[in-house]
């Protein structure tokens, strides 16, 4: 049912005559600074008026005490409490739709009061809408697509909180109406008058997100998001890999429990769960509209073990400004960031200069090899040098915090002026980012790639003349590794490389590059990936540059030369059949190609 209205009726005047004596200055503005949204804290982890969090201890903030008829509103309704807020919407503003992912409004419903609101301010909740006149108490499914408008010029004021109710709270709901649920014609709602006792037993949570999640627990919610899904023939792969999950975790749960020398064990198999369901589920669809895997990362993922500094906030998936392609998340800083990726020597250097010319757009001038293996985490040399493969679950809130900040603090437009405010847009290309495709697209919620296609005759040929040249040697040190210092990107598996001839190396090189490519942009949801021809590109960089800001939402306003400049990473000027210099070493590792050859031209729209 889309909502609920509980049998109570409390004095709207009364409690807007509190919220009016805070003051002004207490009110915050919407953790993801929505436009006309507003909060005032007073039930918050530690009880911090400043907090937005979820995870930890809720506490009545000081704003609380000064409302002794608000708490007594709490107090009826009879819940254990967590985060609860007035939430205030400026006139004319809007909730925009979105649904309620995450584990924390997974377990608990919201519960809303309006205190000051009109009739033309309407709640939107699947398929219903209704109007929750001042006093009134409610509840709905947040787990459904919901958003509110305020027709009004005025502004509109709620009580917002969020519990996992208790016995008496149920009561009340089972005693509630559904509107378009039944015939309602004799309820009636309670008056609940204000009392001159004060009220300070209040019950609020002490305990909200696990630190190593039962097995029961993780069942629980895996069922859940299998029993929402929308139908689809991966539906049975999906459900094999949960079900290894499932008793790989009951196993570990047997042995170690919650203690902490399992973690490890527990953050392997978290880490081996989420790349397998990263490509198994990346088709599915739940009935909320909402992508499965935002679904599994917000219920289970982030959430089944504390061994890293999460950010449980309550994360709600809103939709760009209209117009604009669908993103998992808001991003406040960074408004759908552009990644070139290719594999190594494809011209992305080229199309990357090109399009920083573009009016508005930022970067941080160069590539981004040191800003993020300067970081210890993402570093290749203190990861033993495995490879440049960065999978999602490297996105730690901590790295992901650093590497945001390392990235902001860099940027600048094309006339080198730094941004002003956020959100900005971004434009990056690094060839090893062909490796962290999952990792950018967890970093940045609203990545968009551009998939930069060249004949692999060509590329083969630039990699070669780029070994030979020494002036891309990435890992001149590589351990174990002999002959050429190692050049351009770390591929997994480099060490079966070694003692191979050039050409295999890079025709290896180009080959998991491409193929590892390939598998992440096709594992992103629709809108997310754009491809652009180098030939195409070469020949007509006017046309190509308009089509392919367009689709990107990027202001061109600059001449293009039908020649473009030379790149800066040019070791000799491009033509169409200068990779014949090396057609004798070519031809011998290309049919051994033909596969993924054909496979990338698929993909390209070849």
């Amino acid at each position: 049912m889309p909502f609920v209205q509980l049998p109570v009726q409390f004095d709207a005047a009364r409690l807007l005559a509190e919220v009016e004596a805070l003051g002004p200055d207490r009110w915050i503005d919407h953790p993801q600074k929505f436009p006309g949204n507003y909060a005032l804290p007073l039930i918050s982890v530690h009880g911090d008026p400043a907090s937005d969090a979820v995870a930890g201890p809720m506490r009545p903030t000081p704003a609380l005490a000064e409302c002794p008829y608000l708490m007594q509103v709490l107090h009826r309704l009879g819940a254990v409490w967590g985060r609860t807020r007035l939430m205030k919407l400026s006139g004319h503003a809007e909730v925009t739709p979105h649904t309620d992912l995450s584990y924390y409004w997974r377990e608990r419903v919201r519960v809303h009061v309006p205190i000051r609101t009109k009739p033309n301010v309407r709640f939107f909740c699947g398929d219903a809408d209704v109007n929750m006149a001042a006093g009134e108490c409610w509840i709905f499914n947040t787990w459904l697509s919901h958003r509110v408008v305020n027709g009004d010029d005025d502004e509109r004021i709620h009580l917002v909180a969020d519990s996992v109710g208790s016995d008496p709270f149920w009561q009340l709901v089972r005693n509630g109406r559904a509107p378009g649920h039944g015939n309602f014609q004799d309820w009636r709602a309670e008056p609940v008058a204000p009392k001159s006792e004060a009220t300070s037993d209040l019950m609020y949570e002490s305990v909200n997100v696990p630190q190593v999640m039962t097995p029961w627990e993780i069942r629980e919610h895996l069922m859940f998001l299998l029993s929402d899904v929308r139908p689809h023939p991966q539906i049975p792969v999906v459900r094999t890999v949960i079900s290894r999950f499932a008793f790989a975790w009951q196993a570990l749960w047997a042995q170690y429990g919650p203690d902490r020398r399992g973690w490890p064990d527990y953050r392997r198999a978290l880490d081996e769960f989420r790349q397998q369901m990263t490509q198994a589920a990346a088709p599915l669809q739940l009935a909320c509209g909402a992508q499965f895997m935002n679904g599994l990362r917000a219920g289970i993922l982030d959430v089944a073990l504390a061994d890293r500094d999460q950010d449980f906030g309550a994360r709600e998936t809103r939709p760009l400004p209209r117009g604009a392609v669908a993103s998992s998340q808001y991003d406040p800083e960074f408004d759908r960031p552009v990644f070139i990726v290719s594999s190594p020597r494809s011209g992305s250097t080229l199309l990357f200069e090109t399009l920083t010319q573009a009016r508005g757009l930022y970067t941080i001038g160069r590539e981004s090899h040191a800003l993020i293996e300067d970081m210890a985490a993402l570093n290749p040399g203190l990861l033993g040098y495995a490879s440049n493969r960065l999978p999602a679950s490297a996105a730690t809130p901590a790295v992901v915090r650093e590497l945001r900040q390392r990235m902001w603090a860099e940027l600048r437009d094309r006339d080198g002026a730094a941004p002003t405010g956020a959100p900005v847009r971004v434009l990056e290309k690094t060839p090893k980012n062909a490796l962290r495709v999952p990792f950018l697209a967890e970093a940045f919620p609203q990545a968009r790639f551009v998939y930069l296609y060249r004949d692999p005759r060509q590329t083969l040929s630039s990699m070669i003349e780029a070994w030979q040249s020494g002036r891309f040697r990435t890992y001149a040190d590589l351990p174990g590794w002999k002959g050429l210092p190692w050049s351009m990107l770390l591929v997994p598996g480099w060490r079966e490389l070694n003692g191979r001839s050039l050409q295999q190396i890079v025709a290896a090189q180009w080959e998991i590059t491409t193929q590892t490519l390939l598998d992440d942009l096709s594992a992103l949801p629709a809108g997310r990936c754009q491809v652009v021809h180098y030939d195409t590109f070469l020949a007509n960089p006017a046309d190509e540059v308009a089509r392919l800001c367009k689709s990107l939402d990027l202001p061109w306003d600059r001449p293009l030369d039908m020649a473009l400049p030379l790149s800066r990473y040019t070791v000799s000027e491009p033509a169409a059949d200068k990779w014949r210099r090396h057609a004798d070493l070519i031809d011998e590792v290309l049919p051994a190609l033909q596969a993924t050859r054909d496979r990338a031209e698929q993909f390209a729209g070849s």
